[in-house]
């Protein structure tokens, strides 16, 4: 696919748009990128996305595909390469099955305990679903969720392992530690030390801590 035509639109320091530039990278695709300003939204990427109207959206030879981990397994389905799911059915839904696990489960968790200040129940909610992917890690015995290479699993859990830490020291709240989830800390180092992750990591920028519980309390909070 010598001559495809492969555009990402983006904005800059967006854990979900990292997913896809790494997908991309990892399988050596050059790409066209299309920064966005998300208040005042494109025309194309409101077409290209009119559900969520938001970035990340891949466009390929004209047709827009949204939604990260659709993105990144569409990328591995249509471009040779490093392998970012198995080939085996049943090992696929596995992967499928945890990404999703992280998408819709931990990672909602783990932004409520900023939307509600750090709260004691939001933290315990947070910190059940972690342990989770801990046991996941202590059971599987390897460096990444993928094994000895990174995969999926890795790549949806990218928040936890870079820009969980940022948010814990923008916003003073700090509930994840190497004494209560050890292999997710050592996963997370290791994950952050691969070249093509360090390749493509934003700049580690902290927002002012009242910016950040603002947001996440407008997005994530109870009240």
């Amino acid at each position: 696919m010598v001559n495809d035509e492969v555009k990402l639109y983006t904005t800059a320091g967006s854990p979900f748009v990292f997913r896809v530039q790494l997908a991309l990278n990892l399988k050596g695709i050059n790409y066209k990128t299309v920064e966005e300003n998300l208040k005042n939204k494109s025309v194309d990427l409101l077409n290209y996305n009119p559900v969520h109207k938001e970035v990340p959206v891949l466009v390929h030879n004209g047709n827009p595909i949204p939604e990260s981990l659709v993105i990144v397994e569409y990328i591995d389905d249509v471009w040779k390469g490093f392998p970012i799911l198995p080939h085996d059915p049943y090992e696929k839904s596995v992967v499928r099955f945890w990404a999703r696990f992280i998408d819709s489960t931990c990672i909602p968790a783990l932004c409520k305990v900023f939307g509600n200040n750090g709260a004691e129940q939001a933290i315990a909610d947070a910190c059940e679903q972690l342990q989770v992917l801990e046991n996941e890690l202590v059971v599987k015995g390897n460096k990444f969720f993928g094994g000895d290479n990174i995969n999926l699993i890795d790549i949806a859990a990218s928040f936890i392992a870079y820009w969980l830490g940022m948010l814990e020291e923008g916003t003073e709240i700090k509930f994840v530690t190497k004494d209560k989830f050890p292999r997710i800390t050592e996963w997370a180092d290791n994950f952050v030390k691969v070249e093509v992750v360090k390749d493509v990591l934003p700049p580690r920028i902290i927002p002012p801590k009242a910016q950040l519980l603002a947001y996440f309390k407008q997005r994530f909070g109870d009240s």
